[in-house]
């Protein structure tokens, strides 16, 4: 796994994935204002890796506060946390970390500015460190629902490079692997920014994973063929009743999916499931600029100047599309996706089976 983001000598590095596929560029973040920069302008993308990107933006920025009381620092802490949650308002996984990152600072009020400062450098590894075991334990549950021989399609990129590393929905793909099937990709492109294209066929290459690059308009067709036995993706949020948020595209294959009778997945760690939000037509979507339609990566123009867009960078599928959603404690019903935080409910009972 090529590491995404690792706290380094006191400083952030982030693998900037803009440069991908043709270089391999780490970009040195010293503040809160470049970590934050790397977010919305997608160095790092990916729910999971934008969750940690945060929370290491939090340790940075609080370790140059200058702040006598508790409540001053804690003051400085949630001016940082707004920062960062003012760059992508889609992917919760960025006011999850935000939110554990506050919470760990009010749980040690008590320790001192400085032994806080230094927790919070901890506390963000560790979201680092789960989020890879997260991973791990869904390519597990997951690579069950893949035979031998399956081609499988995924939209936009949810990888090792989306994550703290191995990744959610290509973890699936990879753990299948792992276990000796024979398991091919399909991956589309994934207009305008084309992260399929330039980061998940770039991934499973490195991963020596077969893989065939197509145009997101391809999919149909492909599926009609019978080229296609199932379909995973990963989300950036996925809410009370199912629905799920994921890179504009994947309503589409979603649709295509059902009328070919194609299984569709959703690999959702329960970092990404938000429960504050009843469906999903509550998501606030992030409408990106433009130019990112009109040029491709800003330079090369393709449409005619001054011509109208809408740049949507998600869509919501619905659960009555959705075959199951792979978390880390099994892969469930999206109806029942409600139930995973809830004591008193068997999971096992709950549990799809292959």
């Amino acid at each position: 796994m090529i590491p995404t983001i690792e706290w380094k000598d006191g400083l952030i590095r982030m693998l900037d994935q803009t440069k991908l596929p043709t270089e391999i560029v780490y970009v040195d973040c010293r503040d809160v204002e470049t970590v934050a920069q790397g977010i919305r302008d997608l160095w790092i993308r990916g729910a999971p890796a934008i969750g940690i990107a945060a929370a290491m933006g939090v340790a940075l920025g609080a370790r140059e506060i200058r702040a006598d009381s508790f409540d001053a620092f804690y003051e400085e802490v949630e001016r940082i946390a707004f920062k960062l949650g003012a760059t992508r308002p889609t992917a919760v996984n960025l006011f999850w970390a935000l939110d554990r990152m506050k919470a760990y600072v009010r749980a040690h009020r008590e320790e001192g500015i400085a032994k806080i400062k230094e927790g919070l450098v901890r506390e963000s590894q560790t979201i680092l460190d789960e989020d890879i075991a997260v991973n791990r334990a869904m390519g597990a549950w997951g690579a069950a629902f893949l035979r031998d021989g399956d081609t499988v399609l995924t939209h936009c990129n949810a990888g090792s490079l989306a994550t703290g590393g191995y990744g959610t929905a290509l973890g699936v793909i990879r753990a299948a692997v792992e276990a000796g099937k024979r398991v091919r990709v399909y991956a589309d492109e994934t207009r305008p920014v084309l992260q399929g294209a330039r980061l998940t066929a770039w991934e499973l290459m490195q991963d020596k994973i077969p893989v065939t690059l197509i145009t997101d308009n391809m999919a149909g067709w492909m599926m009609k063929q019978g080229k296609i036995d199932a379909v995973i993706v990963g989300t950036d949020r996925t809410v009370a009743n199912g629905d799920v948020a994921n890179k504009i595209g994947t309503y589409s294959v979603a649709v295509l999916a059902r009328h070919h009778g194609i299984p569709f997945y959703v690999a959702a760690p329960t970092s990404t499931i938000d429960l504050t939000i009843a469906s999903g037509d509550l998501i606030p979507i992030e409408q990106r600029n433009g130019r990112e339609i009109t040029h491709v990566f800003g330079r090369t123009q393709i449409a005619p100047e001054g011509v109208a867009t809408e740049n949507p960078a998600f869509d919501v599928t619905p659960a009555r599309l959705i075959i199951g959603i792979v978390t880390e404690k099994g892969v469930f019903r999206p109806r029942d996706i409600r139930k995973l935080g809830d004591p008193n409910v068997d999971l096992d009972a709950i549990r799809l089976r292959p």
